[in-house]
This record gives structure tokens, sequence and C-alpha cells, in this order.
């Protein structure tokens, strides 16, 4: 399946109505505890505030999606979810890669907060080599040659 990455922030956001469309699908699909607030006013509040989400992209549809908040020193991942029909196929481990690319051409370390995090999430992101820092409040991307995040 070749996904590619779609940035979404709130320019796109308001320019392509699919993007609207399927986005509103992805966070439709999450449970409900996952979301602070209703997926129109968790899109909303989460572009407001002037962050993105990114997004894998197959056959001109978005099939899953991560909220990203860029402090200037990483990218801080959150809310990740893919459309029930395309589970199990590889569509979530391929969008972190193509998020990590795109942070490390960005010279940004991603971080997702532990806290934030269900069981099944910190599975997938152990195996993608995402390692809890040593005051176990986050979860930072480690690549070759990068050390222990500390």
């Amino acid at each position: 399946m070749p996904v590619t990455l779609h940035h979404v922030d709130r320019a796109a956001w308001e320019a392509d109505a699919q993007a609207q469309v399927d986005l509103a699908r992805i966070y439709a699909d999450a449970p409900q505890e996952r979301l602070p607030s209703a997926v129109d006013a968790f899109i909303d509040d989460h572009l407001a505030a002037g962050h993105a989400f990114l997004c894998a992209r197959f056959n001109d549809r978005l099939l899953g999606a991560v909220a990203v908040r860029d402090d200037g020193v990483a990218w801080w991942l959150s809310h990740f979810c893919v459309r029930k029909p395309t589970r199990r196929r590889g569509v979530g481990s391929r969008l972190l890669l193509l998020v990590g690319q795109a942070a490390g051409a960005k010279g940004r370390p991603l971080r997702a907060e532990a806290s934030q995090l269900q069981m099944a999430d910190q599975v997938l992101l152990s195996r993608l080599g995402f390692r809890v820092t040593r005051d176990g409040d986050h979860y930072e991307l480690v690549r070759i040659g990068q050390g222990d995040p500390s």
C-alpha cells in the first residue's frame, strides 16, 4: 500500500473539502475516551491553536492521522488514529515512519507524552524505535547513533 504523508494545517483545512471530510472520518473512528471533545471541536481547536495534523494518504484519501504540536525543539505527537477499515494493514506504522522522516528533515525529535498513550500505542511506538525517557514522562524516537533520550 503506497502511503504518502499529507500535512493539514489551518490553511490546508480551509482549502481542501476532502481533507475536512477524511479527517473527520478518521477521528470519528476513535474511541470517544481518546478525544478531549467532539470530533469537529477537537480538530478545530487543534488547528486554531496553530498546530497541524500529519496524515497517511492513499488514493487521494486520508486514512490515518496524528496531531502534531511543534514547540520549537521537538514535534509532540498525540491523538494517533487510523480509520477502522484500514487498520492492521501497516498504515499506522507507515504514517509514523513518514512523520519520523519529516521531523528528521526539520531537525526535530519526535516525542509523545507517556500519560496520553494507551498500551497499543506504547507497543507500536516501542516497535518503531521510540523509548521512554529516564524520567518516564514521554517517549522519544531514538535513532541509531543518537544514544538514549534524557
